[in-house]
């Protein structure tokens, strides 16, 4: 008996290992020709796709914190792409003073690229399989809640300084922390009480494009998108990879994310594009099934609350874009720190994005509430949402724009001016890693291919005003900037405002002075030297350079307002014997407010005294501006401002035009 019962267990053990060993091989055999289907199409073809099984998406519930195996079990949430395209059959939207006619605009052709595409497979049902972690629950662990992670040793100092060359920003410190680490709640108490109905709102797409990222910032970004995400909102998350050299962003990411609760595509560039056409490829992936696209940087967290509020305003009206506020991840500790709900985007004379304090009437319009979405001029770029079709319908990104630089002016000058509307949504919050340098080289180099992309802004969107923006940089015209015929014809078929409707509308405070009296040198006849800031910031003091017809930091517009600026910056005068500083411009005259006089004088009216340029050291010859008592007789109190003109264009007329006369 003894001896059947052992023959009996023998053969059960024996025909249990048989059947896992067969179900092991056929399913590694599966694997593997899939695996060698995608090194093979790497090379032979520009448009590759693979397929690797992996679990699939499918409708989840709304909870940023989910008890998998319960949920499994728990009725699915109706997916909200439904009720959106239901409501949206044709993308009617309501009306927030903008233009609400329907505009046919055919979609582009996509990017022309060599790419390969790694997406899931939607073949079982998985997730009772594949639990997700969620959000880190170790409040001892480094950089919780947010918090610095800062070295003492001198070892671990000299290894994060080595390290930090590598991706520049505290790369030893971003391996430390969780992917899921834990942050504040920052929204106000007004963002938490509004409520949202997540079955209204429209659906998205995420799509990251990265170039040789570090392997805990990426998928930090993408673990913080899973964390704090509607599952049933976020139908997939698109990784865009520009050609990455290093060997962790290539099979051991792809073997990652296969198992994620979004589903996750890795498309691949094999050659270099740059962030543009990287986007344009990115969003060319999202199918025509999800209403929305979502762009972020590949080194960002999402925080608590961060998509609905953005989703909402674009439910409300499909020609809304919409941006977070961007709070700082510091590139050094990588603390969370909070972004101020308190400013909004502008540009400066260069066309470089600035951060300015919100005016006044704008706070008046949102009825002083800080949890209204502001109408930003611009906005940053790197974070934003938009209805998949219209993100088509008013043109994508302009494609004859190089790598990266002058796409968000371009594209929130396109917004404002097309009959969109602009927003930084304040119950959002997205922090992102703002480095001091790129670690990234450039074809050419980065101002070369800034300054291309600032002159198709600039020939296509800001008519008369490109005039202003040439004096100011009169290098840029050196620059081959290509035809710009498809745009401009974008902007007939669009049938968008001019420029001056954008400066009157949208932004009245924009550092442009639409009316002034003078914009150039303002030069001493004695000296041969002129006003320069020298590369001086706010709260120094302005110098004094030879006159050298460069534009740059020797153009300052004398205002209608009796200011002497450049750019954000006026000339001011504390008070007599105060040294000539820069300071931001305020237009409430005071210590900012000069007069030209008859006799050529420029004279400072709070101070009664007039400007001259002496020679502040005999031994190097510098000079420096100062005030002295006026007298009609000192010669180093005679200056010319001249009207600075650009060859080629119809000066006059143009510059008359623009300043108002």
């Amino acid at each position: 008996m003894r001896g059947c019962r052992s023959t009996v267990r023998l053969f059960i053990v024996v025909f249990s290992v048989w059947l896992l060993v067969d179900l092991f091989l056929v399913n590694d055999s599966t694997i593997k020709q899939n695996l060698d289907k995608y090194d093979q199409n790497s090379i032979n073809s520009e448009q590759r796709a693979a397929i690797i099984p992996h679990p699939p998406k499918t409708p989840g519930e709304d909870k940023f914190h989910r008890n998998l195996e319960n949920h499994h079990d728990s009725e699915p949430i109706k997916p909200a792409h439904s009720d959106y395209s239901e409501r949206h059959p044709k993308h009617h939207e309501e009306k927030i003073d903008t233009p609400d006619e329907q505009i046919d605009q055919p979609v582009p052709d996509p990017a022309e690229t060599e790419l390969a595409i790694v997406e899931k497979s939607d073949s079982e049902d998985w997730r009772h399989k594949m639990p997700w972690k969620g959000v880190n629950s170790v409040a001892s662990d480094p950089g919780e809640m947010g918090k610095a992670v800062k070295f003492t040793t001198e070892e671990d100092k000299k290894k994060s300084k080595d390290m930090f060359k590598i991706n520049q920003f505290n790369l030893m410190a971003s391996d430390m922390i969780s992917l899921d680490r834990s942050l504040k709640d920052v929204r106000t108490p007004a963002c938490k009480a509004h409520k949202i109905d997540n079955v209204k709102l429209p659906t998205t797409a995420i799509v990251i494009v990265f170039h040789n990222e570090a392997w805990t910032t990426l998928l930090r970004t993408v673990h913080s998108v899973i964390n704090r995400s509607p599952w049933h909102l976020v139908k997939e998350i698109i990784l865009v990879d520009d050609c990455s050299e290093r060997e962790h962003l290539g099979k051991p990411l792809e073997k990652e994310v296969a198992n994620y609760p979004i589903k996750v595509t890795i498309v691949r560039q094999l050659k270099r594009e740059g962030l543009i056409r990287a986007r344009l490829v990115g969003a060319e992936a999202v199918p025509e099934t999800i209403d929305t696209i979502t762009f972020l940087d590949a080194h960002c967290e999402c925080t608590e609350g961060w998509l609905e509020p953005q989703l909402e305003r674009i439910r409300l009206n499909r020609k809304t874009v919409t941006c977070p506020i961007i709070d700082v991840i510091s590139d050094d500790t990588f603390e969370y720190l909070l972004g101020s709900d308190m400013t909004w985007g502008g540009f400066n004379w260069k066309l470089n994005f600035r951060w300015y304090p919100v005016p006044e009437r704008e706070n008046k319009r949102r009825g002083y509430d800080k949890s209204q979405p502001l109408r930003s001029p611009t906005m940053a770029g790197g974070l934003f949402t938009i209805d998949r079709q219209y993100f088509y319908e008013i043109g994508s990104y302009d494609h004859g724009m190089d790598i990266w630089g002058g796409e968000n002016l371009e594209m929130s000058f396109r917004i404002w001016q097309c009959g969109g509307v602009l927003e930084i949504v304040t119950c959002s919050h997205v922090g992102h890693v703002f480095r001091k340098q790129t670690p990234y080289t450039f074809p050419g180099g980065t101002g070369k291919i800034i300054n291309k992309n600032n002159r198709r802004l600039a020939e296509v969107w800001m008519d008369d005003f490109r005039r202003f923006y040439y004096i100011i940089n009169p290098h840029v015209l050196k620059t081959e900037y290509g035809d710009v015929t498809e745009r401009k014809n974008l902007r007939n078929d669009l049938q968008c405002k001019n420029f001056q409707w954008y400066l009157d509308n949208v932004y009245p405070e924009s550092h442009i002075p639409r009316r002034y009296k003078s914009l150039g040198e303002v030069k001493s006849d004695s000296t041969g030297y002129c006003l320069d800031t020298l590369g001086k910031k706010e709260n120094e003091d302005i110098g004094a350079f030879y006159c050298h017809g460069q534009g740059g930091n020797q153009i300052f517009s004398f205002t209608d307002y009796g200011e002497l600026r450049n750019d954000d910056l006026c000339l001011d005068v504390a008070g007599v014997g105060k040294p000539l500083k820069l300071i931001k411009c305020h237009r409430q005259k005071g210590n900012q407010l000069w007069e030209f006089t008859d006799a050529r004088r420029i004279k400072h009216v709070n101070t009664n005294r007039c400007l001259e340029i002496t020679m502040d050291n005999v031994k190097s010859k510098k000079h420096k501006p100062v005030l002295g008592d006026c007298n009609d007789s000192a010669v180093d109190q005679v200056f010319t401002i001249n009207n600075a003109t650009i060859p080629g264009f119809d000066d006059v007329n143009s510059l008359s035009k623009m300043r108002g006369l």
